[in-house]
């Protein structure tokens, strides 16, 4: 095992890795911003360095300057987590050839994947059901016309280096087809500094759900589905394990093709470490969408009902362990549901950056369960929010033996998680667990349009 891991993050994600190396006996090292010098992550580890500014590409985006700091701290491994750096291949080999294991996928699987488009096919290829569309990229007007005909209205025009709904967008019609064309370029370009974008078919009203993978180079397993279906704007508000969509009719026929497209799609690629497959659900039939090179926000609800420890076992397939369990082995107990604490506006969902006056959890914020709730949170009172980094402060989850439970527990967590100096998002998730439809378990991705 290793003595010393770097974790190249922030936040949460950088508090909840420092906890798995320390209970496995590893040292850890932070790197920080300006902006996070005195941090909730910074502190959480043995030694801290410091990146450079606040703004992430003079910092955490800097991959000379994490590796440097791992030289210089003598760690053996970095961790990304997710975000920032977690799923540039040319980091993950910049790692390999300085001598530090890169705690995620082999350099090779990650380049497979990074674009989207050709990821597609590489999936079709190994027999797994992927969402229709163009065969590639369209380069052309004439070309996303002709695609366009082909797939038929409406679609959805995604760039394909994308990630996090950026540089998605929705078209009805050839002119809205010419629209979203030029404007997915133009963010693709400015987000990932590549304009490339290809085109799938649109479906209304679908569930998403994804399945964690964890693979050690030899075998690969499926640790269960989960419900991603509530989203703004492409982006996860409040994910579930098991996926609601299974339970409520029970269709585990279903469940075990889609735990199974999920491990078809990591062995397509020689996937190994964290990683999830996520598909779209569209009546009995699921379309696969992309493979995230990485470990996922929503990981806890995974955690909670297998009762693994995913970040403890990246680190030690990291080392060259072999996973513990087989598939059969895999079992699940109870119900997990996580919400997304962001500071944000909860009506006009803008950004809310600022001093964090008050930070009061419902339970201690140590990524432990008690009595049901457990928190994972990456700031305290007297903590600033800043512009130049996500508006993720926390994540809440329940867990109960039924969906119910945890639903009640859930609701009253929130009512007992206090911010001040920042607006959150907590009045959103309490109009979502009262609500008549998720109770009933009616999800889709249009969900919050349809809320009340």
């Amino acid at each position: 095992m290793f003595k010393k891991v770097l974790i190249a993050n922030r936040g949460e994600i950088a508090c909840r890795v420092a906890r798995a190396c320390r209970a496995l006996g590893i040292k850890t090292v932070a790197v920080y911003s300006d902006a996070d010098e005195k941090s909730l992550h910074a502190l959480a580890c043995d030694e801290k360095v410091r990146l450079g500014p606040a703004p992430a590409r003079e910092s955490y985006l800097n991959a000379d300057l994490v590796i440097a700091a791992a030289r210089q701290t003598g760690a053996e491994a970095i961790h990304p987590g997710y975000g920032f750096l977690s799923e540039q291949a040319d980091f993950a080999q910049a790692c390999a050839d300085a001598g530090i294991t890169f705690v995620g996928p082999p350099p090779s699987a990650m380049r497979a994947l990074k674009d989207k488009s050709q990821a597609r096919g590489v999936m079709r290829d190994a027999g797994v059901p992927v969402v229709p569309g163009s065969g590639g990229h369209v380069t052309d007007e004439a070309g996303a016309k002709a695609a366009a005909l082909a797939v038929g209205y409406p679609l959805l025009v995604k760039a394909a280096a994308g990630g996090g709904g950026i540089g998605m967008q929705v078209a009805k019609d050839e002119a809205e087809l010419m629209k979203a064309l030029r404007a997915c370029a133009d963010r693709a370009r400015a987000s990932f500094g590549k304009d490339s974008v290809y085109l799938e078919r649109y479906f209304p009203l679908p569930r998403h759900v994804e399945v964690q993978l964890m693979g050690d180079g030899t075998t690969t397993l499926a640790l269960g589905a989960r419900e991603c279906s509530i989203q703004r704007r492409h982006q996860k508000v409040i994910e579930e394990a098991p996926a609601t969509a299974f339970e409520l009719p029970s269709r585990p026929e279903l469940r075990e093709k889609l735990l199974e497209a999920g491990v078809r799609a990591a062995k397509a690629v020689g996937y190994a470490n964290a990683g999830t497959a996520e598909f779209l659900l569209v009546g009995d039939e699921f379309f696969f969408i992309e493979l995230n090179a990485r470990l996922q926000v929503e990981h806890p609800v995974t955690e909670l009902t297998t009762g693994l420890d995913l970040v403890q076992m990246q680190l030690k397939i990291a080392a060259g362990e072999k996973l513990p369990l087989t598939q059969a082995e895999v079992k699940s107990h109870g119900y997990a549901i996580e919400a997304r604490i962001n500071a944000e506006d909860p009506v006009k969902f803008f950004p809310s950056p600022g001093p964090v006056k008050r930070f009061d959890t419902p339970v201690p914020a140590d990524g432990q369960l008690h009595d049901g709730i457990r928190v994972d949170a990456g700031y305290r009172a007297g903590d600033t929010v800043t512009p130049h980094y996500d508006s993720l402060l926390a994540k809440l989850i329940a867990y109960g033996d039924t969906r119910a439970e945890a639903t009640k527990r859930l609701e009253h967590a929130l009512t007992n998680f206090h911010v001040e100096g920042v607006k959150t998002n907590i009045p959103l998730h309490l109009r979502i667990t009262r609500s008549e439809m998720f109770a009933k378990g009616e999800l889709d991705t249009h969900f919050l349009e349809r809320l009340q």
